[in-house]
């Protein structure tokens, strides 16, 4: 693995180690920044490793689409794209709501949660079967 592979994967830990001192403190917008971020990170860490260029984006669904164009598949649906992509700007500067009609609560951040947890689980797959 890529030196730099492994630094963006070790941030992306970090937020989502984050994440979770943030959800038992019920603190839920940051929560969901740090859940964005480990994501978006973990997505970027694969395209670094796959030799794959990309724009500068905050775009779950885009980084997605640029890793399946390249025959890479990630376990996260276009829903759970959408998802990521409405909590990122809401979830950082105050200008409303992170989800549209309601505030975030636990229920929201566990959700989350497990879209990480399951991106994660597949970029080590990928990881671990590009090794071999």
């Amino acid at each position: 693995m890529k030196e730099e592979t492994k630094i963006w994967l070790e941030y992306s830990k970090e937020n989502f180690d984050s994440a979770k001192i943030l959800l038992k403190s019920k603190l839920f917008n940051p929560c969901l920044q740090n859940i964005q971020q480990t994501i978006e990170k973990a997505l970027k860490a694969i395209l670094i490793e796959n030799d794959i260029n990309f724009k500068k984006t905050h775009d779950i669904l885009e980084l997605k689409i640029l890793l399946n164009k390249n025959h890479i598949e990630i376990d996260i649906t276009d829903e759970n794209c959408y998802f990521l992509n409405s909590i990122y700007l809401p979830s950082k500067y105050p200008i409303g709501s992170v989800i549209p009609d309601f505030d975030p609560d636990e229920a929201i951040c566990k959700q989350a949660v497990n879209i990480a947890i399951d991106v994660n689980i597949s970029i080590s797959e990928l990881l671990i079967k590009d090794s071999k």
